[in-house]
């Protein structure tokens, strides 16, 4: 495989990444982080740093509205929900499981 290729399939596996997240909506990003250990915000802190290493002007909330879809004010209103204790709970149990 060569350099390009090697490039192009990660750029796919990422777009392909933010279209599931995106599809999934009713996945509150408490929930992806007490999972996986990262969220859409991480996401988009990643996204933003690429672009900072590669010169390119961008903002956080242009990373954000590169990963959510839309303005992240928007997102929050539409679909995100209070934690609730259970999902509050998961969560702290999981950063003492991690060490973070």
């Amino acid at each position: 495989m060569t350099k390009q290729e090697r490039i192009e399939l990660e750029a796919a596996a990422f777009r392909n990444l933010v279209s599931h997240l995106s599809s999934r909506k009713d996945v509150q990003n408490i929930d992806l982080m007490t999972l996986a250990g990262f969220c859409r915000n991480c996401l988009a802190k990643w996204y933003k740093a690429a672009a900072d290493d590669m010169d390119i002007p961008m903002s956080i909330d242009q990373a954000r509205e590169a990963i959510y879809g839309m303005p992240y004010a928007d997102w929050k209103d539409k679909y995100q929900k209070d934690a609730t204790p259970a999902q509050q709970k998961a969560f702290e149990d999981s950063q003492k499981q991690s060490g973070s």
